[in-house]
Formats: C-alpha cells, structure tokens, sequence
C-alpha cells in the first residue's frame, strides 16, 4: 500500500448571493475527481497553470479546506472522515512548507517560539531544555545557527526564511511534507540552494514530498513522479522521465513546449504549442474533456464524454480520448497554432497581395487547419 493515497479527491466551495440571506448560486469546482498514489520516500510533483487547483489539493490533503468527496489516506487510514479531535493527533505526520516564507512565519514570536510550538502542542520533548536541544540539531540540519533561536523572522533573508520553515516542519517527524511552490519567492541562485538541501534531507531522513509548483524545470530536478492539472483534474501522471521525454496530453505538450532547451540547435529547430482561448472559469467548467475549448486536436466526443486517466504502459497515464493517434500522428489539428522557432534559410518568395503591395505573409508563424 502507498503511504498516501488519493481516491475521487473533490474541494467544491459554494457560491453565495444575497445580502440578507445568504443563498447557494453555485460552486466553484476547485478539485474535482483526483486519484494519486504517493509512495514512501518519493518525490510527486504537482503541476499546472495557476488556477488549476494544485494548491487547493494539498491543503486538502491536510485538511485545512473541507474535503467534499472522496478518501485521504494516510497509511491505511482515511482522513477524509476523521472527527477534528482525531485530526489534529495525525497532523504531525503531515507538514506543509509554504509559498511565501515571511507570511507563513508569526514577526511576533522568535525562532525559538516558533518552532517550539508545535513540538509542545504535540508532546514532542519532556521540557523546555530538551525541545531547544532539538530544535538545534534541525536548525543545524537547514543550514542555520543556533544563535539563531532568539532572532524574529525579519532579521534573516527569503532564503533563510524558508529554511525556517521547512525546520518547522521537520522538528515534529513527519512522514509527509507538502511544498507549496517552496523556491518560488526567491532568487534563481537561492532557489537551488534550497532544493538541494530539501534532496539532502529526504535522503537522510527518508523523507516523503508532495512538490507543488509551477516552474516545470523545477519539478523535474526534484521529483521521481509527476502529475499534471488542469482545470480540477488530473490530466497526465508519469515518471519525471517519461513525462518529459514524451509528454501524451495536449495540455503537457503544450506546456513542455514552452521550456526553453539549453541546445541553440535543438532551440532553433523546435516548435511551440500556442493555446488559444481563456482558462474556463472552475466555477462553471465545460463539460465532457475540461480542455477540449483550447485543445488543438478536440474532437466532437471530447465535448461529451469526460475521459478516464488510463495506464499506457509503465505507469504512464493519460486522461485522453485520443492519446494513442495523437502519439502516432495519426490525429490532425483541429485548432491551435505552431510557431516555428526560426525561419528557413533561404525562404521562397512570398506572393503579392491586391491589398498590400509588397506585403508577405509571416513565415513564422503557421496556423494549424
């Protein structure tokens, strides 16, 4: 059994309307049917544009949203269904290290307060002297001194805030770690730091991550196997390899296609994927395939029938109707457009128009029919 298991994991908040009396208009489907399977001492990385629910996801893993539908479980037992009281003993089991490191950390209260905290809410340490002692070996473990203890959180930097923060974490032994886009608020040079200490820790700690984040070049570095949302739902899960080798959905492909390639020549000869279109509202999402409105290769069945995530082979599974000829090329575009990265060399001569004399179509730029 894996050590977290998401089962049809749904987070839908009412929409209300009135002054006086409040009343449901509808809701907003925030998380909307996720299945996902977190084994011990791996790295999953969840990503997605902003808005697709990722974050909301793993605050509902850890309860602090209410979980509408669907089963949580951690080491075979069920969070979904437990009662606050009985909530509150699991938590310890499951730590967040939030996006923003100065307001996730109290400017009121010191390190040592801080981190004390929780170690004291839990029966983690005897007494005072026996949780500082330990609150010094983690600080140590994150890279900060242990005269650290007696300074406020605006007194360090972002990048020794959020080591702070995964200390808070890691000081009441949890068995998971969610990471809310933890390097995101920092600098690129601050950012590796940061992922290498949480790799050395996992390591030595057999630690388990649950990576949020959107920076895809991240999450490959970090993480064993990723899911990617969209729009509430899971729509691609496989191994960082896998996934980056040969992304299957549409909406992958397209977001791998933005990655810039650190091979000028591989840059030059490559394509982008440009999705046209909004991100539909999660408050009323369209119906059948949630990407069908901005999917190059829609089809009248995606605008029916939601498609199932199904295994490919070797864990690789997508939620498609057309996968397979996608991948076969066996599919043509419907939608979309393809923008080359360079210009051919010795391009043809383009046609005059009657409307613009001397006017060329832009060779640049092909649109998919």
């Amino acid at each position: 059994m894996s050590l977290l298991e998401l089962d049809g994991v749904k987070v839908h908040f009412p929409v209300k309307k009135g002054v006086i009396f409040d009343r449901v208009v509808g809701h907003v489907h925030a998380v909307d049917g996720v299945s996902l399977k977190v084994e011990a001492g791996q790295t999953y990385g969840l990503v997605g544009e902003s808005g697709c629910g990722k974050t909301t996801l793993g605050r509902a893993v850890l309860r602090l949203v209410d979980i509408t539908e669907g089963e949580v479980v951690l080491d075979g037992t069920d969070l979904a269904k437990l009662p606050p009281e009985e909530m509150r003993r699991f938590r310890s089991r499951l730590q967040m290290v939030f996006q923003d490191p100065l307001g996730s950390l109290n400017p009121r209260q010191n390190i040592e307060s801080i981190l004390s905290e929780g170690m004291a809410a839990h029966g983690i340490g005897a007494n005072r002297e026996e949780r500082r002692e330990k609150i010094k070996a983690i600080l140590a473990k994150v890279g900060l001194p242990a005269d650290a203890l007696s300074r406020y959180p605006h007194e360090f930097s972002g990048g020794q805030r959020q080591r702070i923060g995964i200390a808070r974490a890691l000081v009441l032994e949890p068995d998971v770690i969610i990471c809310d886009e933890p390097v995101s608020a920092l600098d690129v040079s601050i950012q590796a730091q940061v992922i290498n200490l949480l790799e050395d820790l996992q390591e030595e700690l057999g630690l388990t991550y649950l990576v949020i984040a959107h920076d895809l070049a991240v999450v490959r570095h970090i993480s064993d196997v990723v899911g990617v949302m969209y729009l509430g739902a899971l729509v691609e899960e496989a191994s960082s390899d896998a996934l980056y080798a040969e992304p299957r959905h549409p909406y992958t492909k397209a977001l791998m296609s933005a990655v810039p390639v650190p091979d000028p020549e591989v840059e030059e000869k490559r394509e982008r994927i440009l999705l046209t279109g909004d991100l539909p509202s999660p408050a009323d999402p369209p119906s059948g395939c949630r990407f069908h409105t901005r999917c190059p290769w829609a089809r009248e069945r995606c605008a029916t029938e939601r498609p199932e995530l199904l295994d490919m082979g070797d864990g690789h599974r997508v939620a498609c109707h057309f996968a397979s000829e996608i991948a076969a090329g066996e599919l043509e575009r419907t939608g979309g457009e393809v923008v080359a990265a360079a210009r051919p060399e010795e391009p043809e001569a383009a046609p005059v128009t009657d409307d613009e004399p001397g006017s060329a179509p832009d060779a640049g730029v092909v649109t998919a029919k």
